[in-house]
């Protein structure tokens, strides 16, 4: 039976829930890089990074390929590059939004005692 899409749609949201992935998909949108070129740029522990580009690998959402003795990275579905582009768009409208205002207590009742 299928996922739901719904279901699907959170499952793709959780794994971008990572800096260090985020990070990769935005260094990929200038094009393929090799692993030496991502540690470079992430400044992360090789072991972080192995770890974060096979949780990419495994969704789908980026391909390795070996070029001698180099893996080289790509981002795999051509719909990734303007997701991240609209996720960059929103925050900054958020960012750059007034603060909603506070909302405002109603005054509080009174008792009236009678003496």
């Amino acid at each position: 039976m299928p996922v739901p899409l719904h279901q699907a749609k959170a499952g793709f949201f959780r794994m971008l829930g990572h800096p260090v992935r985020v990070r990769v998909l935005e260094l990929l949108q200038g094009g393929p890089l090799p692993v030496r070129d991502l540690l470079t740029r992430i400044e992360v522990e090789p072991a972080a990074l192995s770890q974060q580009l096979a949780v990419l690998r495994r969704s789908g959402i980026v391909t390795a390929t070996r070029e001698g003795s180099t893996v080289v990275y790509t981002l795999a579905p051509a719909d990734v590059a303007p997701l991240m582009r609209a996720a960059r768009r929103i925050l900054a409208e958020i960012a750059s939004a007034p603060p909603p205002p506070r909302p405002t207590r109603a005054p509080a009742a009174t008792a009236v005692r009678e003496g």
